[in-house]
C-alpha cells in the first residue's frame, strides 16, 4: 500500500536541504542520558548499545530498538529526540551501535556496511530472549533502515518483532551513490566521506590491510567518493565481487515483497540522498508493508510546525504508528 503522508514542512522551511540540515542545527547540543551496555558477538568481537534505561527482565514495557544511519551513533539528533519521544510514552528504547560507530574500536578485520543483517538479527533475538514479555518494535533511519527491510525480508515471519518503520531508505544503493557524487549532495557525502576515512584508519594499528585487501593508508586518505570507498574496502572485506555488486546485492527494494510483519515506510519524494527513481511500486510491497511518501522532507528531516517553534515530527509519528499496532 503507498498512500500520501500527512507531513507538512514549517513555514520557510520546504527546501529539501533546509529539512535536511535543520534537526542537526536545532539540536547540536542536545544532551542524552543514556547506559551503555556491551554485547560479545558469535565471532568474538562486540556491540556497544546504549539504552534511555536498562529494563529489568520482568520488564512489559514495548522496546524500540533504533538503528542508526551512516556514521551515526547514540548522538545523532534523530536517535537523541527519537529515544526521548519514547521515554516520554513509557516505552524503552535501545540503540545499536554497528561495528566501529562506537566511540571504541571493534575487533574484527571488517566493520559494517548496508546489507549486513547478521548483527542486527542476533541482538533481536538476545532481546528477545533476555526480555521475553515486552514486545519489540524497530526502528532504521538511512542506511540502518535499509539493513532493516532487507533483514525482514530475510526473515519474515520469523523476526522477533511486532512491528517496524523505516526513515528515508536507500533503496536502490547503486542510484544514491550515483546521486551523492551530484549537486549540493556532494557536501553531505563529503561530511560522511571523512568520518568513515577516519573510523578506517584507526583500525590500520590492528590489521594489515595491505596483505589482506592490497589497501593502504595513502589509499584511504586519496577516496573521493562512496563508489572509490566500497570499491577498495567495503565490498573486498566482506567478500563482494565490487562496489556494484555489493550495492545491487545489499539494496533492500527486492526484499519489500517478503516483509511479513507489519512495516511502516516513510519516504520524502525530494530527499537529496536519492532520486525519484528510489521509491517502489505498490506491487513491489507485500501486504504488510505501507510506503507513506512526502513531496517535501528532505533526508531523515520532516521539520513542521513553525520555525521559532519546530517540531520534530518523526518523533511523533514512529510512536503513533507502534500505537497503533499494539
Amino acid at each position: 500500500m503507498i498512500v500520501d503522508s500527512e507531513f507538512q514542512p514549517a513555514r520557510f522551511t520546504a527546501n529539501r536541504h533546509v529539512q535536511t540540515f535543520l534537526p542537526t542545527l536545532l539540536r547540536r547540543n542536545s544532551p542524552v542520558n543514556s547506559e551503555l551496555q556491551q554485547l560479545t558477538l558469535p565471532d568474538g568481537d562486540f556491540l556497544d548499545v546504549a539504552w534511555n534505561k536498562i529494563p529489568a527482565r520482568e520488564d512489559k514495557k514495548p522496546i524500540v530498538v533504533i538503528f542508526h544511519g551512516l556514521e551515526g551513533s547514540i548522538n545523532s539528533p534523530y536517535a537523541k529526540g527519537l529515544m526521548h519521544a519514547l521515554e516520554q510514552h513509557g516505552w524503552h528504547a535501545v540503540l545499536m551501535h554497528f561495528r566501529n560507530c562506537s566511540e571504541r574500536v571493534n575487533l574484527a578485520a571488517r566493520t559494517y556496511h548496508s546489507g549486513e543483517t547478521e548483527d542486527a538479527g542476533y541482538f533481536l533475538e538476545w532481546l528477545r530472549k533476555s526480555y521475553p514479555q515486552a514486545p519489540l518494535f524497530a526502528v532504521g533511519y538511512s542506511m540502518g533502515g535499509n539493513m532493516l527491510l532487507k533483514l525482514l525480508g530475510e526473515k519474515k515471519k520469523e523476526v522477533p518483532l511486532t512491528a517496524a518503520v523505516a526513515v528515508s531508505v536507500p533503496l536502490l544503493m547503486h542510484v544514491c551513490a550515483d546521486q551523492m557524487r551530484c549537486g549540493f549532495s556532494k557536501i553531505y557525502q563529503h561530511h560522511l566521506l571523512q568520518k568513515m576515512k577516519r573510523k578506517l584508519l584507526r583500525k590500520f594499528p590492528q590489521y594489515d590491510y595491505r596483505s589482506l585487501i592490497g589497501l593502504r593508508e595513502e589509499d584511504v586518505k586519496s577516496i573521493r567518493d562512496f563508489w572509490e570507498f566500497d570499491s577498495v574496502f567495503t565490498a573486498p572485506i566482506n567478500g563482494f565481487d565490487s562496489a556494484y555488486d555489493y550495492y545491487i546485492k545489499s539494496s533492500s527494494r527486492q526484499y519489500l515483497a517478503e516483509i511479513k510483519i507489519p512495516t511502516l515506510i516513510i519516504q520524502s519524494v525530494d530527499d537529496p540522498f536519492m532520486t525519484p527513481e528510489v521509491i517502489p511500486q505498490k506491487n513491489e510491497l507485500s501486504d504488510s508493508v505501507c510506503l507513506e511518501l512526502s513531496e517535501k522532507g528532505g533526508h531523515v528531516g520532516f521539520v513542521s510546525g513553525r520555525l521559532w517553534k519546530p517540531q520534530f515530527w518523526l518523533e511523533e509519528r514512529i510512536p503513533q504508528y507502534f500505537s497503533s499496532i499494539l
